[in-house]
């Protein structure tokens, strides 16, 4: 790969040309993926749209999207100026609230700033979507939360998809790694609400199915509204203590498929209801959301809420960390956050390769391609870094095809990891309180 770059600066000395400005779309049909950027300045900016939700019920993760991403330009930057790159990236962030309607305007509207490559959306619902417009329009994006498996989200086949990556394996794994943990706490009686968009019913029925096989009786399947949330519990509240009654409230279980409004759910439960004395598990929907801590800190403790999210580490991501707590934004970045930290990277590194091969052209269909090749190449440490997720590897979805989960569960010191899936056994590793 060193060999590559070298090349690469070599062109552009050799030409004395370098490219900068925004792109256009120009033409129609086979030319509607090429647009051509301006020769002005001495440095190519390149614009990449950040899609995520910074005042909805995934604001938790959203935000510390935004932050991790600040991060993350300024590593880039600073990586394209010590490898004497002409590139320099900007990035143009977007609140959708996790709402569908919103990330398709907002996405219009990128669009219509010359963007091509956008990391988010951060829901499966807003991908489902926005898949429409992207296609058409020749855009590429990568999330790094979306998890509905592909026909849930719309699609038939690979090639439809080519467009759209996820650098976060879809929920067929996590359903195995929730209905492994329900069973191995001995749960034996599991009823189910859910959120009802495509995210929340791909979860709900993925583990359903995968709880069935683990000999886990299903006593209810409860979906309520997305857009808007209910405000009002009680109807739900009360579906859900007629399940559960005269059951074994040890071998009981509610599973909370959702967002941030499963605090507001969780707040409404009077303290003397026989849901507060069954285990409650939850999703990646909900994990180390400050919601719940702030508006149910209490009654989550009290039922656990164990939820599970996509589990990597590596020492990148401590060294991550630590410049992550040194501008202040906490302790250290979500695992989500991480994860589009290493999307903005496969997508800078490849857009930047992409104007070189087409001479500061924008061609949709070679950057698909170079973001699948150079999603291993950045595993493997060729551009000289490596993943803060571990390693990525892509199916022919462009989905992430493998990963570990780790099990968050709410303590009397809030949020905290007790339990590791790994998914090549599908053992669950209790972690040391």
């Amino acid at each position: 790969m060193k060999k590559i770059w070298m090349l690469l600066i070599s062109l552009f000395l050799i030409s004395g040309v370098f490219f900068a400005g925004c792109t256009e779309k120009t033409g129609s049909g086979e030319n509607a993926n090429t647009t051509t950027i301006t020769a002005s300045t001495k440095e190519t900016v390149i614009k990449i749209g950040v899609l995520t939700d910074l005042s909805g019920p995934l604001s938790s993760d959203g935000n510390d999207i935004e932050k991790t991403l600040k991060i993350g330009k300024d590593d880039i930057n600073k990586y394209f100026e010590e490898k004497g790159l002409p590139y320099k990236i900007k990035l143009y962030v977007e609140d959708t609230q996790s709402n569908p309607s919103i990330c398709l305007q907002k996405v219009q509207s990128l669009n219509a700033m010359g963007i091509n490559l956008i990391i988010g959306p951060t829901s499966s619902a807003e991908v489902k979507n926005i898949k429409d417009y992207i296609n058409s329009n020749h855009m590429v994006i990568i999330s790094p939360s979306s998890t509905a498996p592909p026909q849930m989200i719309g699609f038939t086949t690979p090639e439809q998809k080519k467009y759209i990556f996820r650098f976060v394996p879809t929920d067929n794994f996590q359903a195995k790694a929730i209905a492994g943990e329900i069973k191995d706490m001995g749960i034996k009686n599991v009823v189910v609400i859910y959120r009802g968009d495509a995210w929340g019913m791909g979860l709900e029925k993925a583990t359903v199915d995968d709880l069935k096989k683990e000999g886990v009786n299903i006593i209810g399947e409860i979906e309520y509204p997305s857009t808007p949330e209910p405000s009002d519990w009680s109807p739900y509240i009360q579906t859900l203590e007629n399940k559960i009654a005269g059951k074994d409230p040890k071998t009981t279980a509610v599973l909370a498929i959702g967002f941030d409004e499963i605090a507001t759910l969780l707040s409404q439960i009077d303290k003397d209801s026989p849901l507060l004395k069954v285990k409650w598990f939850g999703s990646d929907g909900i994990v180390d959301s400050e919601k719940v801590i702030s508006e149910a800190k209490n009654k989550a403790e009290k039922v656990g809420l164990y939820s599970t999210e996509f589990y990597g580490v590596s020492d990148e991501a401590k060294k991550l960390a630590e410049e992550y707590e040194k501008r202040g934004y906490g302790k250290k970045p979500r695992q989500y956050a991480l994860i589009a930290y290493d999307a903005l990277w496969v997508g800078a590194i490849s857009y930047a390769e992409m104007l070189n091969k087409t001479g500061g052209k924008y061609d949709a269909n070679l950057l698909s391609k170079l973001i699948k090749e150079n999603t291993v190449k950045y595993t493997k440490g060729e551009f000289g870094i490596k993943p803060v997720t571990g390693d990525i590897y892509l199916n022919e979805w462009n989905d992430r095809a493998s990963g570990d989960y780790g099990i968050h569960a709410v303590t009397e010191e809030g949020w905290k990891l007790v339990g590791i899936w790994d998914y090549k056994t599908g053992k669950i590793n209790w972690l040391n309180s």
